[in-house]
């Protein structure tokens, strides 16, 4: 359903891995780092640096959004498996959706958008886009890319409050 004061980038009711509802359309005015994740992947432990990036900075604003996708044939078959891997492998607390494509033609429809702002589709897992506010910016980041690495955070810092 079309939210009339969301941006066409947040307007997305999602879905987390636990079967929460998600309505990006509240964080629209924050920095999101947003990561197509696997668990069973080479970079599977940026989930420990993802999620200290969460604990230090989302009193400031940031929003990191986890999504699994088996894209490269490196996750879980389901969303249980997955949360459990990431909560009890990696303590992850930041937002994790349910498994979906994040390239293809089965890309689920928020992604499709990040692709088309950017023009650049996950290439691997632990690919990164990094929103700014309103969706003003949009920047991605290869897999090998930390996401604190000074690249990244040079994107997020002046929005954090």
């Amino acid at each position: 359903m079309a939210n009339a004061g969301c941006d066409a980038l947040y307007n997305h009711q999602l879905t987390t891995l636990n079967g929460q509802p998600f309505d990006l359309c509240d964080y629209q005015d924050r920095p999101i780092l947003v990561v197509n994740t696997a668990s069973k992947c080479g970079f599977t432990p940026q989930f420990e640096v993802l999620e200290a990036m969460y604990k230090r900075y989302q009193a400031k604003g940031l929003l990191v959004l986890g999504f699994p996708s088996n894209d490269f044939k490196q996750e879980f078959s389901e969303d249980q498996k997955i949360g459990d891997f990431c909560k009890m492998t990696y303590g992850v607390e930041f937002p994790m959706m349910a498994k979906s494509a994040v390239r293809g033609d089965d890309v689920n429809p928020f992604y499709q958008q990040l692709i088309e702002k950017t023009g650049t589709a996950p290439k691997w897992n632990f690919y990164k886009y990094v929103i700014a506010p309103h969706g003003k910016k949009v920047t991605a980041f290869s897999s090998m890319t930390q996401p604190d690495s000074d690249k990244i955070m040079n994107e997020i810092k002046p929005y954090l409050k």
